[in-house]
């Protein structure tokens, strides 16, 4: 799958508002159906395990919507957002900063991982020449088209010398709402989100807070029940089907007809990781 230049009339809407337009933009793999929202997820390379439960939560919760997980490839939370993203069924986007050939992508580690976000239907997105290697200043660059894409940032952790600090300022001024997740007292890695919730962030510790910010009404069937997401298997809808009452695992497998429990317990994970059932007070209930 190779880059190819796109017409400006391809370009995300979103990006003609910024100053400083990139010039040409390259894409490998797809971008989004039209109508779909941007969510950029910042953060540190050096994540943490709070941040990454944070980011997985938040984003396996967003399964089913017309979301785009935007982030810029590199180690720590850019990697976890794509992966989540990936896990949930959504679309991600790349933004690396640099070309888009294989041979120059950065960080090395992750080359294999972006043919994986290309093979599921995901794009990789950039400025710069296909073949053109990274530099320092191009990241900084890279992070203008990352919130100029955006519908709302969403800033996971960034400490005081944190480069994520001037990504989520250029959210204010590009008008971009600013997410941010909150910490413990203390954390170093605190110091981003709580600073900017302070100064006026939407605090968010539960997915539909991020749908609230993107403008989109959460599904509920008529009887109030979540509606069933589509493009279940078959062993998942039985498992749906079966939790219209919170229900523990051992009820679970006595009331599923399949007779393979191992099916059953597999469909109870996949259920839980794209964010559409979780476990409370030992039994599992819809979200």
């Amino acid at each position: 799958m190779e880059p190819r230049e796109l017409l400006k009339n391809e370009w995300p809407a979103q990006l003609f508002e910024i100053p400083q337009q990139p010039k040409k933009l390259w894409l490998r793999g797809s971008l989004p159906p039209e109508g779909t929202k941007y969510l950029t997820v910042v953060g540190s390379r050096a994540m943490t395990r709070y941040g990454q439960e944070a980011c997985q939560k938040l984003i396996s919760g967003l399964a089913g919507y017309p979301i785009s997980i935007v982030s810029g490839l590199a180690l720590g939370v850019d990697t976890c957002a794509h992966k989540a993203a990936l896990a949930a069924g959504l679309h991600t986007l790349a933004v690396p900063g640099s070309g888009l050939n294989d041979s120059i992508l950065y960080p090395r580690s992750n080359r294999d991982f972006a043919k994986e976000i290309l093979e599921k239907g995901g794009g990789m997105l950039s400025e710069y020449a296909p073949d053109q290697a990274s530099h320092i200043h191009y990241f900084p660059e890279r992070n203008r088209l990352m919130v100029g894409l955006a519908d709302a940032v969403l800033v996971i952790e960034a400490g005081e010398k944190s480069g994520t600090l001037i990504t989520a300022r250029l959210a204010a001024d590009y008008n971009r709402e600013l997410l941010c997740i909150p910490h413990r007292i203390g954390d170093p890695h605190a110091f981003g989100p709580h600073l900017f919730i302070r100064l006026g962030a939407t605090l968010v510790s539960e997915p539909i807070h991020i749908l609230e910010s993107l403008k989109i009404t959460p599904r509920k069937a008529e009887d109030g029940h979540a509606a069933m997401p589509q493009d279940l298997e078959d062993s998942e809808i039985a498992v749906w089907n079966l939790l219209e009452e919170p229900k523990t695992r051992d009820e679970i497998l006595r009331a599923s007809s399949s007779d393979n429990a191992g099916d059953t317990l597999t469909a109870l994970v996949a259920l839980e990781l794209r964010g559409l059932i979780k476990e409370e007070f030992g039994a599992w209930r819809r979200i």
